[in-house]
């Protein structure tokens, strides 16, 4: 598809990053061509027409362009809802290379923020009146960039491992070692290096799988999968670490930073887990190319 047909109703601006956000939420109406997202197709109904305005208000550059040219905030559809007990955040920072945030409801009406959608006073209080917001849990340094703000602004902790503490020294709770910590009733941080040294995956009800940068679904494999290409520490670390923590794991609902989600059976995800950890042992070291990784 040449871009020359992305010039009248929707279309993707020259400022897209590739970084995949607004493909995971438009899916068969935005695509990849040329390393950049691109129109495939104008939207048909209703249902499509909200499925760009979600994309358009998470897209991290705000590259994603209805006809009318500007954005309306009333259809902003986030924090949307993906379960009972999770939201996306949307409006992704470009601090955080785009990455995706979540809320976690909790049983006593309070959320917790797992990383941090771009920063503004505004979103903040329309996810605190979701609930308040008790704890911002930050998977590891590259998506730290807004997390004092936000925690700052609930009154909330903040949350980083000791292997990333440079990116967020001024935590209020360091995570330590490679043993999970249960850090709330119902939620366990397992430390989990690989992609940096202080990455983390925060499990919650032994459904929801919090996993960063670590893994996450493939739409062109249509399995779960590590990007070994932008992994910063150590591919064998991260083999490492998935091979102790795997067995551990129970959930269904994989929530991932990058890269699409997915929720499966809890046994058809532990499966698909056990053989990510196997494939994952088999890899090796390899240049960082961001045009490498299979979304």
């Amino acid at each position: 598809m040449g871009t020359e047909q992305l010039t009248e109703g929707w279309r993707v601006d020259e400022r897209c990053t590739n970084c995949d956000v607004a493909r995971q939420l438009a899916p068969g109406l935005i695509g990849e061509a040329e390393g950049r997202s691109v129109v495939l197709r104008q939207p048909r109904d209703q249902v499509e027409r909200e499925a760009l305005h979600s994309a358009a208000h998470a897209c991290p550059t705000r590259s994603i362009r209805p006809p009318e040219g500007r954005l309306d905030p009333v259809l902003d559809p986030f924090p949307l809802a993906l379960d009972a007990g999770v939201r996306l955040c949307g409006h992704n920072s470009p601090r955080t290379a785009g990455a995706n945030s979540y809320l976690l409801a909790r049983p006593d009406g309070s959320a917790m923020m797992v990383d941090t959608p771009r920063w503004s006073a505004a979103l903040a209080a329309r996810y605190q009146a979701l609930g308040r917001v008790t704890d911002v849990l930050l998977t590891h340094r590259d998506h730290a960039a807004h997390g004092r703000r936000y925690a700052d602004e609930f009154g909330a902790r903040l949350w980083i491992h000791e292997g990333d503490l440079a990116a967020a020294p001024d935590a209020d709770q360091v995570l330590r070692g490679t043993e999970p910590t249960e850090i709330a009733t119902g939620v366990t941080a397992f430390p989990l290096p690989g992609h940096t040294e202080g990455s983390v995956l925060y499990l919650a009800d032994d459904r929801y799988c919090f996993s960063g940068d670590s893994f996450y679904w493939s739409r062109t494999t249509g399995d779960l999968e590590v990007a070994d290409s932008v992994t910063w520490y150590s591919i064998r670390e991260l083999a490492a670490s998935l091979a102790r923590t795997a067995p551990r794991l129970r959930f269904e609902w994989l929530l991932p930073g990058h890269g699409d989600r997915r929720q499966l059976p809890a046994d058809k995800m532990a499966e698909r887990l056990r053989s990510l950890a196997e494939r994952t042992g088999q890899l090796r070291p390899r240049p960082v190319d961001f045009t490498a990784v299979r979304w």
